[in-house]
Parts: C-alpha cells; sequence; structure tokens
C-alpha cells in the first residue's frame, strides 16, 4: 500500500515560511506529506533497530547503569517475592525487557535523534562542537538518559493497586500491599536519580522546561486517575477536546519537552526549540493513538480483549452515537455487575465511525510532525524520525 492512502487528512497549508539549519527563510511550497512509496523500514522493530544505529548505540540499554544499581537492584530482589500474584509491578518489569512493539525507551532514541538531526547552532563555539560524539553532544545524551528515568519512574508508579479493589485471586492481601511499597520506593529512586542528573547538566533554562514536564505529567495522570476512581466511569460525558488535552499532560508532554530542551543544549534558537517540541508533541499523540486504536484493527481478535473505555476510538464513537444510545450500548454489553462483555461493545464501535476517526487523528498528528521536521536540513536522523512517525500510523 502507498503512504499516500494512508491518509484522509484536511488539506495542508501550500505554503509557509521555513527557516533552520541549512535553510535561507525564503517561502518554498511544501512537500505532500506521505508522498512516495512506503519506507522498507515501516515494521516498528525495524524502525527502533536501524534508528539506534544511527544514533551510536542501543537505546534499549540506555536507563541499564541506573537500573542496576546496588540500591535498585536489592529493590529487585524484594520484588521477586511478588511472583504468583497479579501486581502490575511485575508486568511492568517484564515490559523493560519483552516489550518491543511499544519500545520502552522509544522517547530517549526520538531525543538522540532529532539532536543529531539538528546539529549545532551557528552560535556554538567550536570548542563546544568538540564535545560532540556522531554529531550528538555528551550533554544531549545525558538528557536522553534522563527522559528515559523520568518515562520510567512514572511507569513503576502507576504499577501501584488499589487495595480496595482487589480479589483474591489477585494475590495474598500482604504481597500486593507490599508490592504498592516497592512501586513507590523503586519510582522515587528512579525519579531522584533524573533529578540529580538534570542539575549536572548545569542549565537553568533546561532544568524548567523538564521541571514543567514532570508537573505536567503528575497533573496527567491525577486526572487519569480521577476519572478511573468515579463510580460513573464506564460513562464518562468526555469529548475528544478534552481527551486530547489529558493526553497530551499525561504522555505527550515529557517528549516535546525533552526534544526542545536537546535543542537548548545545543544552543539553538528559540524557532528551531519550537518546532522540535512541536515534532515531540504530535508525535508521541500519534503514539498514543496508535496504542488505542490497536485492540480494534488486530487481526487475530477473535478472542475478548479488554480495552480502556477512556480510549480514542470510544470516545470518537460516543461523540458520533450521542450519550444516550452509548449509555444503552454498555448496559446492553453488561453480563452482570460491573463485568463487560468486550467482544460485543467492540463490535458495536467497529460498526460506527469511532476507529476510522480515531486513525484519521492518528494521520493528522502524524503529519504535523513531518510538518515540524520539514526546517532540518536532510539527513539519516531526520529520515530515521519520519521512518517513525510512518511506523506509528500505518495500520492493517
Amino acid at each position: 500500500m502507498r503512504p499516500a492512502a494512508w491518509l484522509r487528512l484536511p488539506p495542508l497549508a501550500r505554503w509557509a515560511p521555513r527557516g533552520g539549519p541549512g535553510r535561507t527563510g525564503q517561502q518554498q511550497p511544501r512537500r505532500r506529506l506521505f508522498s512516495g512509496s512506503p519506507s522498507p523500514a515501516s515494521h516498528w522493530s525495524k524502525v527502533v533497530s536501524e534508528a539506534e544505529k544511527i544514533v551510536g548505540y542501543p537505546t534499549s540499554f540506555m536507563s541499564l547503569r541506573c537500573l542496576l544499581s546496588d540500591e535498585l537492584s536489592n529493590i529487585a530482589m524484594q520484588v521477586r517475592k511478588l511472583v504468583g500474584t497479579k501486581h502490575p509491578l511485575l508486568s511492568t518489569a517484564r515490559g523493560f525487557v519483552y516489550d518491543s512493539r511499544n519500545n520502552l525507551q522509544m522517547r530517549g532514541l526520538v531525543v538522540l535523534l532529532i539532536s543529531k538531526a539538528a546539529g549545532p547552532s551557528t552560535t556554538a563555539e567550536n570548542s563546544h562542537q568538540k564535545d560532540m560524539i556522531s554529531g550528538i553532544y555528551s550533554s544531549q545524551r545525558s538528557l536522553a538518559e534522563i527522559t528515559e528515568l523520568i518515562h520510567t519512574a512514572f511507569l513503576v508508579h502507576r504499577g501501584i493497586v488499589n487495595i480496595g479493589e482487589l480479589k483474591s485471586s489477585d494475590g495474598p492481601l500482604k504481597d500486593m500491599q507490599f508490592g504498592n511499597k516497592m512501586a513507590v520506593l523503586s519510582g522515587d529512586f528512579l525519579l531522584a536519580n533524573a533529578c540529580t542528573s538534570l542539575a549536572q547538566l548545569q542549565n537553568t533554562k533546561v532544568v524548567e522546561i523538564m521541571s514543567t514536564a514532570i508537573g505536567e505529567l503528575v497533573q496527567g495522570i491525577y486526572y487519569e486517575n480521577s476519572n478511573l476512581a468515579k463510580e460513573n466511569s464506564l460513562t464518562d460525558d468526555i469529548g475528544i477536546s478534552a481527551w486530547k488535552e489529558q493526553m497530551f499532560l499525561s504522555h505527550g508532554a515529557l517528549l516535546a519537552k525533552s526534544c526542545q530542551a536537546a535543542m537548548e543544549l545545543a544552543k539553538h534558537d528559540a524557532g528551531i526549540q519550537n518546532l522540535a517540541y512541536k515534532y515531540g508533541k504530535h508525535m508521541s499523540m500519534s503514539h498514543k493513538l496508535n496504542v488505542d486504536i490497536q485492540p480494534f484493527v488486530k487481526e487475530n481478535s477473535n478472542d475478548s480483549v479488554a480495552f480502556s473505555l477512556n480510549s480514542a476510538p470510544v470516545v470518537l464513537h460516543q461523540e458520533v452515537v450521542g450519550r444516550e444510545a452509548w449509555i444503552k450500548q454498555i448496559e446492553k454489553a453488561q453480563i452482570k455487575g460491573n463485568l463487560i462483555d468486550y467482544t460485543m461493545l467492540q463490535d458495536a464501535i467497529k460498526a460506527g465511525k469511532g476507529v476510522t476517526s480515531a486513525i484519521d487523528l492518528c494521520r493528522f498528528h502524524g503529519n504535523r510532525a513531518l510538518e515540524a521536521l520539514e526546517c532540518f536540513p536532510p539527513s539519516e536522523a531526520r529520515s530515521a524520525l519520519e521512518n517513525i512517525v510512518y511506523a506509528v500510523t500505518r495500520f492493517s
């Protein structure tokens, strides 16, 4: 399938001022996004593998130094006590090793790629450029590690379970309580290390940017937990605009501001920083939409798959059919109590326009991410950033 067939998006502006590295700032016609043949590196694992070669080393081990520290190794030994339970901290730990589709180190990889794509600024001193390895400053590599540590810390914190909602099949109460303590302790440890490394960059502007990212991440997760805590969370009347705001805070702000901070470390001006921010924002939103869409487009979807009722296809479906019809569909799919027949609900959503609208929205953000890259000169790093967008906007 040709990439042009992937997208059904609103028309993009034909003309726009462009400047940046290697540009003179004159008006030029925009290239048509997703035109031409699909990249051979469309599949996610190959895209990541090729991108890692460009930045110089596998980012899969980016936070390995911290994860293998004595303090965290001791925590890992204690977490072994949770084997046999259903505490989410175990699945989080397994994800660090086995997750490939939603690569846990994706954020750090993007920071390194956009750092290399931008290169040094015209105002950078020659002595400063000697600190570059494979076209990336050591401070930018440190920032990529910091980004991953922050993301990992919050990922571990998400593994805290509500003790009041536990079932006997989840595991003994004392083990689940112990798992919560480990999640808090290990998450705090990673976040503390990230903050220490951030201070060592000795750049107050970067500290300010990343601090606001952490604050927005906390705010986004707070909104998510608030919705889950409501008794009527299955029927929350949330529109797609509110959904996008919440998802940016909890899934997009960290990468967007990390890309901006990487440009600040290379002494790029505010215009380049803003374009890097836009790439991080729209790429992460596209990635989140891709994850939400997967349960509805997987080829082997015969089995009942529990998906989030606050995911993008569901929110868009509710907007189309209306709140009253949506509540009736949920009630019809309820087996007993709060148990839901997800297969029945999934079929109802597939029959509507929620899934196709979510795919269109995913590709819209993908196009916006590609637009932001146009200011950078052609390079392997820029191509890798484009391929990442292609990978998360490609559906069966």
